[in-house]
């Protein structure tokens, strides 16, 4: 069992009674540790919203930010769907076209493979 720090650049700052650490008249607010962060890499909202705030636009610089207007098109608007108003063991899986509304059978194993994509035979 590992614990794992929060990333939020402020964790520290914020008062709280479990960020309270060390010898009784030395105490000090710590940034939170835990074995699970419920937040991705965040202890709570306030820090994940923090680290955003501080973050973000370098992120998108680093990963690549958009120039131009991403368009949907008959062939980019496939999308896995299930029907889901029946029972587990029936229901039906299914790619959609979000434009033509043109449906195409899957595999309860085919849904839930997340590398799995339509053949649409381009």
């Amino acid at each position: 069992m590992s614990l794992k720090y929060c990333q939020g650049p402020d964790c520290h700052t914020y008062h709280t009674q479990d960020r309270l650490k060390g010898p009784k008249g030395n105490k000090t607010n710590q940034t939170r540790r835990r074995t699970s962060l419920y937040y991705g890499e965040f202890c709570d909202t306030r820090c994940q919203y923090a680290w955003l705030s501080k973050y973000a636009t370098m992120a998108v610089n680093h990963f690549g930010r958009l120039t131009e207007a991403k368009h949907l098109t008959e062939q980019n608007a496939w999308v896995k769907d299930y029907d889901w108003r029946t029972d587990d063991d029936s229901r039906r899986y299914f790619f959609i076209n979000q434009i033509t509304k043109e449906q195409r059978p899957l595999t309860k194993a085919q849904y839930r493979d997340s590398n799995y994509i339509l053949n649409t035979g381009e």
